[in-house]
């Protein structure tokens, strides 16, 4: 029973904040003191910033704001994340919470209920409806940004920056983050460019999280648990391992020790592995790795899966599925198949049965009545859905994965095991981050089911148990912003603000932020100054005139005459000069219509404030220009480029303003707008059938692997495709030639790899020949086919050239079907 003073303080909170309580009694679990702390804010009516670990159960906070939301009879919220996966995902949570009727899905290829109260969707769809000024946002009081860290992705992270600058100043912001070691200084922006932000950060883990060394079939700690949590002393007996002096392992006492007060009542129980029992040198030369089979029946003997193995290469996961199966392992019962037999089947009805055989479909669905799966993004979506459902269910029990799955998808589980500490870049191998190591083993520990979770590194030659620690104990994620003018973004912040005004806007970015944090804090005085500024325009407004341009003259009069009595001594001829301005200065000014005005002195005392608040924001511009203006620079030259085409027109009184080709820009979203856009006005694609504009598109799109560039280009499409591919090509080296002239980085050559593959598809090819065409995974086709099919829907809208219009949509019907149309929603 709880004491008095306890009562009193919970009496007390509930009458502070009384929608915090109501929502925290009907949730699963008691809220940790960060999410309170977040709702608070958010209920006190601030934005907030939420950095804590994965699986900490930060999306609480979001969830509040929807609450809010719901609790109006009209306010929106917006749910935003980086994936569509994501995005399935927390609709399908947020339908079993509020209903069908109440939530929305919006993420480019699906359109469901989007003028719901509650939206979900990919960040990249709300900032396209800001710059469409769509009415969907009328009511928006609450915008939730999911994985918001993504703004660091130097290919989309742009997206999040504009998003937060450009909402509306009513809407609060509920940023969502990973550890990050710079969360103030990202705080302090959203603070800067969005008002009063409160930022939270919480490093405490609501599972703990056991580290583990697999040295040959022993589950090691990885720190000393006596030397204490501050100091977090490396275990000495992995110091003697690596070291050629270290004692017999396999007799050590010491490592006896370990196990049974670590895993007293749990112990990692020894395989069978035929009656061997190999005694060795601790030389780390000689220590044998234990086979994937062998480590997943490790684990289950010790009680420690539901487990994700991550590896670093799709083949690698692929392969591991394989080995496991070829050893016999099986880790469900007879009833478990069943279940696991009868969702895969009602999942994968709509596939038609030819397309199963060419996705390998019956391997798959035996390898997932093991209790086993890969998840990797080569693998079809569906299928890829499929695991995850099994997963969660506690069907699938190993799950061989690539470091994607760490991203935000919700699969948690007891024991996360890394085989190497270095991965593939695209270049060499590198070693791990310590943000992706907190990223990777996050994933370990299920809150509600684990008392805690078991992050496994399986020893390998050469080893430093020192350098693991580290990473394990670090927590060095920094969040950098990528951000960078487009020719999209330019032509949308000069049709939404001018100029001037977008290149103040820009100065507000977080990467200006980071550069010169000043710039921010002034950047956003200029646009308060200029909001007050066209409201003192407004109250000055005279029916006789042009009441600034009199209010310009008395102050030049006013100004002269008091430089003429300051200066009664100067040279005659200098005194006659200026009586002769200041006599000219009183004749305008009393020919001047507003002179007659009877409300003249009452529109000056505006006319006044509007001068001195002009001086002062001039003078502020003029601290903006002086200092680094990275960003601002950079979109100079994007608008210097866009001039020399003709998208944006300067008229004789330096007012930017768009052409019609600038209009089509607008509507333009992805890497290539400017290529796309030209290449509509020189009418580059008209001749194109469907499948060769979806070849076309592709094209745009695809961006190939370091080792396959050049392949495919001769098996391009027939016909008129090769010349307008040869047409784009050379439109692209002008253009690009035309960046490198205005100092810009240019883009990528067009990558024709999968143009004959897309083309095939488009026309109804089969999806074996296509697959083989292609020389990819199912799953990688069906991305490079939505993308394809996104910026095809774009051509259908823009396009000026009505047959151009209707084959795109043609085209867009002829790629979005088969496993490409598969949506489980």
């Amino acid at each position: 029973m709880s004491s008095p003073a306890e009562r009193y303080a919970a009496a007390r909170e509930a009458a502070g904040h009384p929608a915090t309580v109501a929502f925290a009694a009907n949730q699963k679990f008691e809220l940790d003191p960060f999410q309170i702390e977040g709702c608070h804010a958010l209920e006190d009516g601030s934005s907030v910033l939420v950095a804590a670990p994965t699986g900490a159960g930060k999306t609480i906070v979001g969830e509040f704001a929807i609450h809010l939301a719901m609790q109006t009879p009209r306010d929106k919220a917006f749910y935003t994340t980086p994936m569509k996966a994501l995005s399935n995902q927390k609709f399908r949570e947020l339908v079993d919470v509020y209903g069908a009727d109440d939530v929305g899905l919006l993420t480019g290829d699906t359109n469901i209920n989007g003028n719901a109260r509650i939206v979900v969707m990919t960040t990249e769809v709300l900032r396209n409806m800001i710059y469409a000024d769509s009415a969907a946002l009328r009511d928006l009081r609450y915008v939730v940004m999911d994985e918001v860290h993504y703004l660091a992705d130097r290919f989309r992270g742009a997206v999040w920056e504009e998003v937060i600058i450009h909402l509306p100043q009513q809407v609060r912001l509920v940023s969502l983050s990973a550890t990050v070691s710079n969360a103030e200084e990202f705080g302090d922006w959203l603070d800067t460019v969005r008002g009063n932000t409160e930022v939270i950060v919480s490093e405490i883990r609501p599972v703990p999280l056991e580290q583990h060394v697999l040295v040959r079939d022993d589950l090691l700690p990885l720190f000393d648990d006596r030397a204490g949590i501050a100091t977090a002393l490396v275990n000495q007996e992995l110091m003697r391992i690596r070291s050629s002096t270290g004692s017999n392992y396999d007799n050590n006492r010491e490592a006896q020790s370990y196990r049974s007060n670590r895993h007293a009542g749990r112990q990692a129980q020894r395989p069978p592995r035929g009656g061997r029992r190999a005694v060795r040198s601790a030389n780390v030369q000689r220590i044998e790795r234990m086979d994937r089979p062998d480590v997943v029946r490790l684990l289950e003997a010790a009680n420690l899966l539901p487990a994700i193995f991550f590896i670093f290469s799709r083949v690698g996961c692929d392969a591991a599925v394989q080995q496991v199966r070829r050893s016999g392992v099986r880790l469900t019962s007879t009833e478990e198949r069943a279940e696991i037999r009868a969702i895969v089947e009602d999942r994968t009805r709509t596939l038609q049965d030819e397309d199963l055989g060419v996705l390998g479909y019956w391997d798959w669905l035996e390898n997932l009545e093991r209790g086993v799966a890969a998840h990797h993004a080569g693998l079809l979506p569906a299928f890829k859905e499929v695991v995850e459902e099994l997963y969660k269910r506690k069907l699938v029990k190993v799950v061989f994965a690539t470091e994607t799955l760490a991203l935000g998808i919700n699969m948690p589980a007891r024991t996360v095991v890394l085989e190497k500490m270095e991965k593939f870049n695209g270049e060499a191998r590198v070693a791990i981050t310590s943000g992706e190591y907190t990223q990777l083993t996050g994933r370990a520990g299920r809150r509600g089911i684990d008392v805690e979770g078991h992050a496994v590194v399986q020893w390998t030659e050469g080893m430093d148990p020192q350098a693991v620690a580290a990473l394990a104990s670090r927590r060095t994620y920094p969040l950098n912003s990528s951000f960078r003018p487009t020719y999209n973004m330019a032509v949308n912040l000069i049709d939404l603000f001018g100029k001037q005004r977008a290149r103040e806007v820009l100065e507000s970015s977080f990467a200006q932020f980071q550069a010169d944090r000043a710039v921010v804090g002034l950047a956003r005085q200029v646009r308060e100054a200029e909001e007050s500024l066209d409201g003192y325009k407004a109250a000055m407004v005279c029916d006789h005139g042009d009441f600034l341009d009199y209010a310009s003259i008395r102050r030049e009069l006013s100004d002269l005459e008091k430089k003429n009595r300051q200066e009664s001594n100067a040279p005659r001829a200098s005194r006659d000069k200026r009586m002769k301005q200041i006599q000219s200065l009183r004749t305008r000014m009393q020919r001047h219509g507003c002179h007659r005005c009877p409300d003249r002195e009452a529109h000056a005392r505006w006319a006044e404030r509007y001068w001195k608040l002009k001086r002062q924001n001039d003078r502020i511009r003029r601290q903006i220009e002086t200092r680094t203006g990275t960003v601002a620079r950079v979109f100079d030259r994007v608008v210097e480029v866009l001039e020399t085409l003709d998208y944006l027109h300067r008229d004789e009184n330096d007012e930017t303003t768009l052409t019609e080709a600038g209009r089509t820009m607008r509507r333009i979203y992805g890497e290539r707008d400017l290529l796309v856009a030209e290449s509509l006005r020189q009418g580059l694609w008209s001749g194109l059938d469907a499948p060769s504009l979806a070849a076309m598109a592709c094209c745009l799109v695809y961006e190939p692997r370091r080792d396959e560039a050049n392949a495919g280009e001769r098996d391009l499409p027939r016909g008129a495709f090769r010349a307008a591919y040869e047409k784009t090509t050379t439109l692209w080296a002008e253009l690009d030639d035309l960046e490198k002239d205005h100092h810009l980085p240019g883009s990528e050559p067009l990558a024709a790899g999968l143009a004959g593959a897309m083309h095939s598809w488009a026309r109804g090819g089969m999806l074996d020949r296509v697959l083989i065409d292609a020389d990819m995974a199912a799953g990688d086709f069906v991305r490079w086919a939505k993308q394809t099919i996104d910026l095809l829907d774009q051509l259908s809208i823009v396009a000026e050239d009505g047959a151009l219009a209707r084959n795109a949509r043609v085209a867009l019907d002829g790629v979005r079907r088969g496993i490409v149309a598969y949506s489980s929603m």
